[in-house]
């Protein structure tokens, strides 16, 4: 008998993993469902609020991601319960970063954001800066890179509901900029050693 009920609970244990198992490969996020309008957002943070769950907030260009990228928003996303990335259109970018920047468009920026793990949600906004949508969502928290220090936008709108601003130590030597140039060198050298032949 004892034998009977060893194999039953051992027959049911295998049947809940495998249910596990199969419940947990069919309920990945497709990346595409994390890019949301703000008015989709707005519904996603009342959502999160109900729940008591703490809504963290970053933003950036993130025109060509690396490991730093990667590191960061790690790092965003374990300062609370999701993570919500402004990221900054087309537009926006030649605004901040000059006309031959971003490399990548808007849409498959997000899409490689929203990829992540870490990443619940992008929304693309138009400003230079993401005041005007921090105001409209209003986060828990705040994450800017330490670079960033000395100013951090919509500072005021977050620590004025009770919010916190945190700052991330960076990765030495990772950024989208000294990307650009390394492959910008690498071209150069690459012409010159055809020229020379």
């Amino acid at each position: 008998m004892e034998d009977a009920i060893l194999f039953l609970n051992n027959l049911c244990a295998s049947v809940l993993i495998s249910g596990y198992i199969y419940q947990s490969d069919t309920t990945m996020r497709d990346s595409k469902s994390k890019i949301l309008t703000v008015a989709r957002m707005l519904k996603a943070r009342r959502k999160l609020r109900a729940q008591g769950r703490k809504l963290v907030f970053t933003n950036g260009c993130f025109d060509i991601l690396h490991a730093g990228h990667v590191d960061y928003l790690t790092f965003a996303r374990k300062q609370g319960d999701a993570l919500v990335i402004g990221l900054n259109s087309d537009s926006s970018v030649r605004k901040i970063k000059g006309k031959t920047r971003p490399l990548v468009g808007q849409m498959d920026r997000a899409r490689v954001l929203a990829a992540l793990e870490a990443v619940d949600y992008v929304v693309i906004f138009n400003e230079t800066e993401p005041a005007k949508l921090i105001s409209k969502i209003i986060p828990d928290v705040l994450v800017k890179g330490a670079d960033w220090a000395h100013y951090v936008s919509g500072r005021e709108i977050v620590e004025k509901h009770g919010g916190k601003v945190v700052l991330a130590r960076l990765v030495p030597g990772r950024s989208t900029t000294g990307v650009i140039e390394k492959i910008r060198k690498q071209c150069l050298s690459g012409k010159k050693k055809k020229s020379a032949r």
